[in-house]
């Protein structure tokens, strides 16, 4: 397995094709959720996926710098993949990849709420009550530096 991490104007056109496929195929199709996958976030985000052996992205979030704090979200892995750690794996190395580029930035996350646990296991710690993003439950957290 490998990470790569790489600004949209990096990507190539198969990448973000690849990358996009299986955004909408979890966020979209297997969520139900009808609302707008691909936004103008991805024009600033760091990409960041997981490749298996034969080239096939397993895992992907995209991280976004604001000027208080930075982010990550879009956080996927793909179906066959889960229940196998790499979830773990790659919030961990996003968490590492935000420590290294911006040190002095705490990490604010909008989470699912069912995964309050697995965020607060990464030190995160809810900032929100539950609210509906795109009709599905979550929760504001943060990771002070």
């Amino acid at each position: 397995m490998n990470y790569y991490t790489k600004q949209l104007k990096e990507l190539t056109s198969e990448q973000f094709y690849r990358i996009a496929q299986l955004r909408i195929s979890v966020f979209v199709v297997e969520q139900n959720c009808p609302y707008q996958e691909i936004d103008t976030l991805d024009e600033i985000a760091w990409h960041i996926w997981l490749e298996d052996e034969k080239d096939n992205i397993v895992g992907y979030t995209r991280v976004i710098n604001y000027e208080d704090y930075a982010s990550f979200g879009r956080v996927l892995i793909a179906p066959t993949y889960r229940n196998s750690g790499l979830g773990k794996s790659l919030v961990a190395h996003t968490i590492s990849f935000i420590n290294e580029k911006y040190p002095n930035q705490p990490i604010v996350i909008s989470g699912q709420a069912y995964l309050k646990m697995f965020y607060e296991s990464f030190g995160f710690q809810a900032i929100s009550d539950r609210y509906l993003e795109d009709n599905i439950p979550h929760i504001k957290m943060r990771k002070s530096i």
